[in-house]
């Protein structure tokens, strides 16, 4: 090959052709330089991107009550008012029984609708009775659909086999619903066989056409002179549960829990005014027979 070589070579010195140029070395390509902001920038976004997003958790705000069980919380205090009635014979609720106010427990619940059947459950049950000289309210509030059990436990476990309900239309709405519910989680009902005081028909069977109705706000402004002020709509309570199941705030279930307060004495003051009051037993001479 270096002979062939140089015989190539002498003959193009002959020809008077000069021998190629060797052919240039590539260089490296150099990519420009970037100003220092922009650099800058990159270096920020990279690093954005290689974190993982966080999620934002909503702050709902406190609780009403304390936690007795997963899904579950207890509201209970103690007032003054209403005061605890005398023994007293029911015949104005047309129930032939003398009652001790030690058997009493008044009840409301609030639901997630009105129209009742296996598709509407009691997120809230309120509970008030006298005790140790005072008016005690217990609340249950589920804060989870699990809690259900637990809150329907927890209600039969304050009632006794001689305990008598009272509540305002607690027959035909608040009972059938609870009787219900117990039968959808395959609890036994303890409100089978359970005096009941439906304050509702006394109200309406004494002041019917005196008043332009028989709400039970209407029956406490004009029998205890209870003005509610800021009061929650009964209607608006199932939205403030929905929503707070949603993840939103807890607020609202402060105000639904004040209203259903509110009920529970309201129950017991005008439970009082029928105990002591021999003139609202009297039937009106509008709705005697």
């Amino acid at each position: 090959m270096s002979a062939l070589a140089d015989k190539l070579r002498g003959l193009r010195r002959q020809a008077g052709v000069s021998p190629p140029a060797p052919a240039p070395v590539p260089t490296p390509r150099q990519r420009p330089a970037l100003p220092d902001n922009i650099s800058q920038l990159l270096g920020i976004r990279q690093r954005v991107q290689r974190t993982p997003p966080r999620k934002t958790v909503m702050d709902v705000g406190p609780l009403p009550g304390q936690t007795i069980a997963p899904g579950l919380q207890l509201c209970e205090a103690r007032t003054a008012w209403p005061a605890m009635p005398p023994a007293f014979h029911a015949a104005f609720a047309r129930i032939d029984q003398n009652i001790e106010p030690e058997r009493l427990l008044l009840f409301d619940t609030e639901t997630t609708g009105l129209a009742g059947g296996t598709g509407t459950r009691a997120f809230m049950i309120g509970v008030g009775d006298w005790h140790e000289g005072q008016f005690r309210e217990r609340q249950l509030l589920i804060t989870t659909l699990a809690g259900e059990a637990a809150m329907l436990e927890c209600f039969a476990s304050w009632l006794r086999p001689d305990s008598v309900l009272v509540s305002y239309n607690g027959k035909s709405y608040d009972a059938p619903l609870l009787k219900t519910r117990y039968r959808m989680q395959r609890i036994a009902s303890p409100l089978e066989g359970l005096a009941h005081i439906d304050l509702l028909h006394p109200v309406r069977r004494r002041w019917r056409g005196a008043w332009e109705n028989c709400r039970l706000a209407t029956a406490e402004r004009q029998l205890l002179q209870v003005v509610r002020e800021d009061d929650l709509p009964g209607s608006e309570a199932p939205a403030a549960w929905l929503g707070f199941l949603r993840g939103g705030s807890a607020a609202p279930l402060h105000r639904v829990a004040h209203h259903n307060s509110q009920d529970l004495r309201s129950l017991g003051g005008i439970l009082h005014r029928f105990a002591t009051d021999e003139d609202a037993m009297v039937p009106s001479q509008s709705t005697r027979p």
